[in-house]
């Protein structure tokens, strides 16, 4: 079925912010007093879903509203350090003028996520953005709402496994991204409808049911 509106994500998908996570993730843990992640821990985190990341990482739930909010304030301090994978804004440009509604469902800021994407932020319609690490299914039936769209039309396009359950949860068909966080294998398993290996190829699936329905129209 064509779709009429895309969710994505931001961390790991739009933007290449793994790099600035490890660089400061043992700064948080030994703030907040969860266990530190050691160079042989990271690919075993990234085959692993995020509720058996926090249970590795002994990360008392109460605390990850706290930590979150932290990190949120400390990504603002590196924005710089960080850029949008490369051939993201075309991807984006090429959707909008495709007829695609583009949303964001982001667990940063808003304030971060504008600043990140940059002049790329204009392709948006819709930010719902301050997600909990498992809220992302409220965010995206608000987005839902908010567009006018009913979930068959919708597709959410992310880098972790949650973003896949999030999608499942609400309804709507969900794309997965193998350059991000989580390990292609682990996104794999949890049979997601898409996955895509280049940024490009975003734009050539969904602007493909774009284009059939500007000769429709």
């Amino acid at each position: 079925m064509p779709y009429s509106l895309v969710i994505f994500d931001l961390d790991g998908t739009l933007a290449d912010s793994f790099g600035w996570f490890l660089r400061h993730v043992n700064d948080v843990a030994d703030r907040f007093n969860f266990r530190r992640v050691a160079d042989g821990d990271i690919e075993g985190l990234r085959h692993a879903g995020s509720r058996e990341i926090v249970a590795r990482l002994e990360v008392p739930t109460w605390k990850i509203p706290v930590i979150a909010r932290h990190m949120r304030r400390l990504k603002s301090e590196h924005l710089a350090d960080i850029a949008l994978f490369p051939g993201t804004e075309t991807m984006l440009r090429t959707l909008r003028d495709g007829r695609l509604q583009l949303a964001l469902v982001s667990s940063d800021s808003e304030a971060n996520a504008r600043r990140l994407l940059g002049e790329a932020a204009a392709h948006f319609s819709w930010f719902d953005c301050g997600a909990s690490i498992f809220g992302k299914a409220t965010k995206f039936r608000r987005v839902l709402k908010r567009a006018g769209v009913a979930p068959s039309q919708a597709i959410s396009i992310g880098d972790e496994t949650r973003d896949i359950e999030a999608a499942r949860a609400a309804g709507i068909a969900c794309g997965a991204v193998s350059w991000g966080y989580a390990a292609p294998k682990a996104l794999r398993a949890l049979g997601p409808d898409l996955v895509f290996e280049r940024m490009e190829d975003i734009a050539s699936f969904l602007c493909g049911d774009a284009e059939e329905r500007t000769g429709e129209a």
